[in-house]
């Protein structure tokens, strides 16, 4: 696809109403020309809110279930495009509703597949997770199954072409750490943490987006595309929160890890790290099934020779505190920084120069994004 391929184009966003939701529809309307963009969700307030907030007249709101096929079916009728982000994400509220998530994570995109090639939908991209990666819990699993639908989708149709972008933790998404300890921090006076050694990949939502447009763009069809996120600790986090919203006796609480969570999380496994080409943004992990139009693109020079064994939250570049800090500011999470960016001293290569405080955390850690260049 070029730099113009969503122009013109009808998109349908699953689970359009959430934090990633509303940004990719936001950079759509911005960045790009869509003729029309489809919100699919079950939540009706949720619809009601984002249709408050977002009034272009492109925008249209579909009351809907990723269960429902014959929903999904008249949902993707004359849709180009398909961004799939509906799942049920919550660790431990999967652990304990296993059916459902299962109906969610796994019936679901097997029915946004079979209904994107009945209507002859030109791209699904299904938005992963890094639980998908060795899965220790049952959304983990689900997400890796659904993975796994979406690259053998690609053996069904001449059509449609499926890719998957799988991605960490993205900052202060609706559920998440971040709000969760500012609002410990107003009313408690505490923060409760599972382990202070905990280590997860961070990014921030808008840069995540820009991520998932590129990739999408980019792709052929069959492969997995994985955001190369930088991380913190738990307990930075917390400690960064406590510096600037906290009292002198906020707490740290330690309250054990909850059932299905990691100590860190992984983004490349170790059996995939063979067959996975490294650019400056991403990895792109080929399928173990044969894809005919993959074999035009990419030959065996192009795999990557990386020392990794995998690519993980531990061995990835870790945030300092500062860069931590400036991050949260970025988006409003903390309403009174002890410090500014311009007093900051970042560890060695960071540059904080920035034309506004809007540019990315991508371009402070000194990885920046063209999206005009070729991957």
């Amino acid at each position: 696809m070029s730099a113009s391929a969503l122009d013109n184009k009808t998109v349908l966003i699953t689970g359009g109403t959430g934090s990633w939701g509303m940004e990719l529809t936001r950079q759509l309307l911005e960045d790009h020309g869509p003729r029309e963009i489809r919100i699919f969700s079950r939540g009706e307030l949720k619809q009601v809110e984002m249709r408050r907030s977002v009034s272009d007249p492109r925008v249209k709101y579909i009351i809907g279930d990723v269960r429902d096929k014959d929903r999904l079916r008249l949902a993707t009728k004359g849709v180009d495009v398909i961004f799939h982000l509906a799942a049920l994400k919550h660790v431990p509220v999967c652990e304990e509703n296993a059916w459902e998530t299962v109906q969610t994570n796994v019936i679901g995109i097997q029915n946004i597949i079979e209904a994107s090639i009945e209507n002859g939908v030109e791209r699904v991209v299904d938005v992963s997770t890094d639980k998908a990666v060795d899965p220790f819990n049952l959304y983990g699993v689900t997400k890796a199954c659904g993975e796994k639908l979406m690259i053998a989708a690609n053996l069904l149709s001449d059509k449609t072409r499926f890719v998957c972008i799988r991605g960490g933790n993205v900052l202060g998404t609706t559920g998440s750490v971040v709000p969760l300890f500012k609002e410990q921090i107003r009313t408690q006076n505490s923060i409760t943490i599972t382990d202070p050694n905990m280590t997860r990949f961070i990014m921030r939502v808008e840069e995540a987006i820009h991520l998932v447009l590129h990739a999408t763009e980019a792709a052929v069809g069959g492969e997995i595309y994985v955001m190369k996120m930088p991380a913190i600790k738990i307990s930075d986090l917390a400690k960064v929160m406590i510096e600037s919203l906290g009292r002198s006796d906020t707490e740290v609480r330690e309250i054990g890890i909850r059932p299905g969570e990691k100590l860190y999380e992984v983004l490349v496994s170790r059996y995939e790290i063979r067959r996975t080409i490294e650019t400056d943004n991403y990895f792109i992990i080929l399928p173990q099934i044969g894809i005919d139009h993959l074999s035009e693109r990419y030959s065996q020079e192009d795999l990557t020779s990386s020392t990794l064994e995998e690519f993980n939250s531990v061995n990835t570049q870790q945030l300092t505190n500062l860069e931590l800090q400036l991050l949260l500011s970025l988006d409003g999470w903390l309403e009174e920084p002890r410090r500014r960016s311009s007093d900051m001293q970042l560890s060695a290569g960071a540059d904080i120069s920035r034309e506004s405080d809007n540019e990315s955390l991508i371009d402070l850690v000194k990885a920046p994004i063209d999206s005009r260049s070729a991957i």
